[in-house]
């Protein structure tokens, strides 16, 4: 015997809808028994930060290998990494 779900309500706007699924509990209006994955193909990865230690001469060679390639040296490093992952 399946539960009555409640109907969700319609909100004005984000902060509204946000605010009421801080205080109600979303089993009681959804059945997650039938969710299905979601596919966002558009959105950005996630970066994350780090540090990473080059010896000057390194840097100043990516750089300039960067620059004849009119990109940012960081970018350039962000694609060396993924090929070299990718050919591993």
């Amino acid at each position: 015997m399946s539960k009555q779900l409640k109907a969700v309500p319609q909100f004005a706007n984000e902060a509204e809808e946000r605010a009421f699924w801080e205080k109600h509990d979303s089993t009681e209006y959804l059945d997650w028994t039938k969710a299905q994955r979601a596919v966002l193909p558009n959105l950005k990865p996630t970066t994350k930060t780090i540090s990473l230690r080059l010896p000057q001469h390194l840097l100043d060679s990516i750089k300039a290998a960067a620059n004849s390639r009119d990109v940012p040296y960081q970018s350039l490093i962000k694609v060396w990494l993924q090929e070299k992952l990718h050919n591993h």
